[in-house]
């Protein structure tokens, strides 16, 4: 309780550092308006922490999962406007503070006081449009990225082999089932040869699937749909009764994926024969090399048995794996990931600009990457976690087909 409390105290301030905002734009308005204004404008705080208790206290997200979703991402929306604009006249303060210091004379509330308002106000208002854009219509915008990847003597049946990789589906933070089938229509409509799921199905718990399992189950492959876990699979950021409650979750997510006709490998391998030639898909579970997140993966373990095989192609939601352990093993041709979302926000222009913050925490943090004869490629998520939407880095389905390395 004492954590919510300082939150209250925190945003209670904030909200007060901005009440100057609020009495300027209602300055000319009627008495009423006026304190209806300044009444609404500390009722936000307030409620926000209420919403926060009684989802703790009485479990309302489970039950009102989508209202109390939506409601949490908008108190996120506007308080990163409000940060903002605090931003903006906390230099204004700042530079007034200093002519005072510098003039030893009376501040002037005259015509900068009037432009820090203006300033401040549509500084605001730009990030919250951006935001608010990257919410409606960015989150199911599916971007469809085609990669030609060369592998060297590669084998004549399998020049041409369509891979479409998904990741981070994140299902708990979707919830427009017509975005989702336009999503599934565009993975049916390249003809895949394989499907890989790169982890991160959902958010926290396997319930969160339920909606859209079918629509996911539509997928075809032919030569099947596979998949891995990624670190939010596994239950891990969640309060659990006990342990047998956390291993039921996990249960239960597993056989979700059987039901969609998925094949979940769990530092397993499946090798697949395509003319004369084997592929081996390898599944590890999630290994990173951040310490934060647990390993589960064993990639010795996922290796067994696939010495005599024509191509590898490993299954890993973090993209840190690569470089951390899969570079060892320099006959695996290539490593497929997730995990980074390439933040959800970015800026990519062409193949010449690529820019996103996440790229100062992982090295390969969206597309394709080569070291040696050895590639990865990150996918950029098809879902989206925490912010609801997308700035710059859109949800993307991707398709690599395979050809043969000119020497």
């Amino acid at each position: 309780m004492i954590r919510y409390l300082l939150l209250l105290v925190t945003l209670l301030c904030l909200d007060l550092l901005l009440l100057p905002v609020v009495n300027f734009w209602v300055a000319d308005s009627s008495t009423e308006i006026q304190a209806a204004a300044r009444f609404f404008h500390f009722v936000v705080p307030v409620s926000l922490v209420t919403l926060l208790i009684g989802n703790v206290s009485f479990r309302l997200r489970k039950k009102y999962r989508r209202t109390f979703t939506t409601t949490i991402n908008a108190f996120q929306l506007i308080y990163v406007c409000k940060l903002f604009v605090l931003t903006v006249l906390m230099f204004f303060w700042l530079a007034e503070l200093l002519t005072w210091i510098l003039d030893r004379s009376d501040l002037q509330e005259s015509q900068p006081s009037v432009l820090k308002y203006y300033v401040a106000s549509f500084v605001g208002v730009i990030p919250f449009t951006v935001l608010l854009y990257g919410i409606i219509v960015n989150k199911y915008r599916y971007q469809l990225r085609k990669i030609k990847v060369p592998i060297k003597d590669l084998p004549v049946e399998l020049e041409g082999l369509r891979i479409v990789q998904i990741s981070d589906v994140h299902s708990g933070s979707l919830f427009n089932k017509a975005g989702i089938r336009k999503g599934v229509r565009i993975i049916n409509n390249q003809n895949p040869d394989l499907v890989f799921f790169t982890g991160d199905l959902v958010n926290n718990r396997a319930i969160e699937l339920l909606p859209f399992l079918k629509i996911f189950g539509k997928i075809r492959a032919k030569y099947g749909v596979f998949s891995v876990l990624g670190n939010h699979d596994y239950g891990d950021y969640v309060m659990w009764r006990n342990r047998q409650e956390k291993i039921a979750n996990l249960e239960r997510l597993v056989d979700f994926q059987k039901e969609m006709n998925w094949q979940l490998l769990r530092n397993e391998n499946q090798v697949i024969s395509i003319g004369k030639s084997k592929v081996a898909v390898i599944g590890v579970e999630n290994y990173s090399a951040k310490l934060q997140f647990t390993r589960y993966g064993d990639l010795l373990k996922s290796l067994d048995n696939v010495n005599r095989v024509d191509l590898k192609l490993l299954l890993s939601h973090d993209p840190s794996h690569w470089r951390f352990e899969v570079l060892k093993y320099p006959d695996i041709d290539i490593t497929f990931s997730g995990h980074t979302h390439g933040m959800q926000f970015g800026i990519e222009i062409g193949e010449w600009i690529k820019w996103s913050p996440v790229q100062y925490v992982y090295k390969e943090w969206a597309g394709l990457y080569q070291e040696g004869d050895q590639y990865l490629y990150v996918n950029r998520g098809f879902g989206v976690l925490g912010y609801p939407g997308r700035v710059g880095i859109l949800p993307e389905i991707t398709v690599l087909e395979l050809t043969k390395a000119v020497l």
